[in-house]
């Protein structure tokens, strides 16, 4: 059984004991720290050393404007200073404004390279498609703080907004299953919805500005025959039922030190509905522990939630402050 076949079984909630293990993609002065300390050329090999099952190309970068811009400028070319900086839709109360404005264009994408990366590695469990961050864009329209506040102020002007980014995000997935993703096995996209403590927005809110764009995604993948995994970060458990509900197969990447996503109450209440994916503390533990510790965490992680569960640091981005060996330590504990 090879790593495309073992996290199949994983995602179809077949799992055999055989957890799978992921790097995620670690920042890039993390790989040149990784790759220098064993001598290594490139990430690839990198990820072989480590017997990675997972590889994931994003097709966001497919977008090519003949002009070089970027599908979406919230902020009409300004430099962004702060989360809640205000953006071209700051001041709307007219949706009229909002359907005139200049959306990305579906027609520039180009998925040429995203094709022969995903053609170059059949034994690993591929994770791809658009990352689709709807809600990020849409808060940077507005500015966060302001986004939250127009929910309840101007409800149909952020339904408006968040429409048109969704929409474009849906066409986009669309053409690239259809063309080029047939050989991916996962769709992976994310937005980052909590914090440390809680969700950003009320369960309310989510189901009404949020969980229609979620579902929307989930829909296109699902008509390619692909499986879904979720990306958040933060304490998202209160709308966990939801997601599952719309139809993801699994989550990632269980922010242990977030409130209520640590691996007893996940394992205790979704186990039998969902995959896991990730869960190995990247705040503390990866940064500050020994390679012993690490291995006994993911012991432990193991037996909670697997065996539908791929091992993987509690963030995709590996900072350089996660000593190599912490990583090596993890690697092996998931293959033991």
């Amino acid at each position: 059984m090879n790593s495309r076949e073992k996290i199949k079984k994983i995602f179809d909630l077949k799992g055999d004991g055989h957890v799978g293990f992921w790097t995620g993609k670690p920042h890039p002065d993390t790989q040149r720290i990784y790759l220098g300390k064993l001598s290594l050329n490139n990430k690839e090999e990198l990820l072989r050393y480590l017997k990675d099952d997972c590889r994931w190309f994003k097709a966001d970068g497919a977008y090519k404007h003949p002009e070089g811009k970027e599908p979406f400028d919230p902020l009409n070319g300004q430099k962004q200073i702060s989360l809640g900086q205000p953006g071209c839709f700051a001041e709307c109360e007219d949706i009229k404004e909002i359907d005139e404005y200049a959306w990305p264009n579906p027609d520039y994408l180009d998925f040429s390279e995203i094709k022969d990366d995903l053609a170059g590695s059949q034994d690993k469990a591929l994770f791809s498609g658009m990352w689709s961050p709807f809600f990020h864009v849409v808060t940077e329209y507005f500015g966060m703080e302001n986004y939250f506040i127009k929910m309840y102020t101007d409800p149909e002007v952020v339904e408006a907004v968040t429409n048109h980014v969704v929409d474009y995000y849906c066409e986009a997935n669309e053409r690239f299953f259809k063309t080029v993703g047939h050989d991916s096995d996962v769709f992976f996209f994310g937005n980052d919805f909590g914090s440390q403590l809680d969700l950003l927005m009320s369960p309310e809110a989510f189901k009404k500005f949020i969980l229609p764009g979620i579902k929307r995604l989930i829909a296109i993948a699902k008509k390619y025959n692909k499986k879904v995994l979720l990306h958040s970060c933060g304490s998202i458990y209160k709308v966990i039922p939801l997601l599952i509900d719309a139809g993801i197969d699994a989550l990632h990447p269980l922010q242990a030190k977030a409130k209520n996503m640590d691996a007893v109450t996940l394992a205790r209440e979704f186990k039998n509905d969902i995959a896991f994916v990730g869960g190995i503390d990247t705040q503390d533990l990866l940064v500050n522990g020994s390679p012993e510790d690490v291995k006994n965490e993911v012991y432990r992680v193991r037996e909670l939630l697997g065996p539908n569960l791929i091992v993987s640091a509690s963030h995709e981005a590996i900072l350089p402050n996660v000593p190599l060996e912490n990583v090596i330590a993890m690697a092996e504990a998931a293959k033991m």
